[in-house]
């Protein structure tokens, strides 16, 4: 993988930590661990035993199908009332030493890096939305119509993807778990982000 396409995951990604050490307080006891997957192998067993092995796969099936074709949607978001804007730093700390394939190093540990200086053509647009939303929808697949496919990502946050792919013929996103809603700290959709110069421009905006 190239160092650029490396650092450009990292400015979604990436999130800091910290530890401590508490001390100890209070008596501890051993943790008794059971054997998970022992315990759902014995299930299936008494489930093939009793002949309802197939019922359970069917009932599995269905649920997996359920979750893939409708995700479960992102917490804490509304639709946008009070349009607002802001510069996001994409820079990240780099937590380890990063190589490439050949094991060189580009990135070490401890070092500040925007992604954006290692990417001068970077110009994809992510736009966020309510996928059960006729009006965001539009106004997403607008977008998507008149930057291409290639360049704009129509990310839900809520919705059936597949259904929405199948329906206008378009690639749509999923925003699982939030995890990109909570790095560009969004509160309404939709919302567009985009570069502007070595930062992020992020717009909460109405359909």
């Amino acid at each position: 993988m190239k160092p650029a396409a490396v650092l450009l995951m990292a400015l979604v990604v990436a999130a800091p930590a910290t530890a401590a050490d508490l001390g100890v307080y209070g008596e501890t006891s051993p943790i008794i661990e059971v054997d998970v997957l022992e315990t759902i192998a014995g299930r299936l067993r008494a489930a093939e035993r009793s002949g309802k092995i197939e019922t359970v796969n069917r009932e599995f099936a269905a649920r997996a199908k359920k979750r893939i074709e409708r995700p479960a949607p992102v917490a804490g978001l509304s639709r946008t009332e009070r349009p607002r804007s802001y510069l996001f730093d994409p820079s990240i700390t780099v937590p380890q030493d990063i190589a490439d394939h050949e094991g060189r190093v580009f990135a070490r540990a401890g070092e500040r890096i925007n992604p954006l200086e290692k990417l001068p053509g970077y110009d994809r647009e992510l736009v966020f939305l309510d996928g059960d939303d006729p009006a965001q929808v539009a106004f997403g697949l607008k977008r998507q119509k008149a930057g291409g496919q290639a360049r704009v990502y129509l990310v839900l946050v809520s919705g059936a993807p597949l259904e929405l792919m199948r329906r206008h013929k378009a690639a749509f996103h999923f925003d699982q778990a939030g995890s990109l809603t909570a790095r560009f700290g969004l509160r309404q959709v939709p919302a567009v982000v985009v570069r502007e110069g070595l930062a992020l421009r992020v717009s909460e905006v109405r359909p």
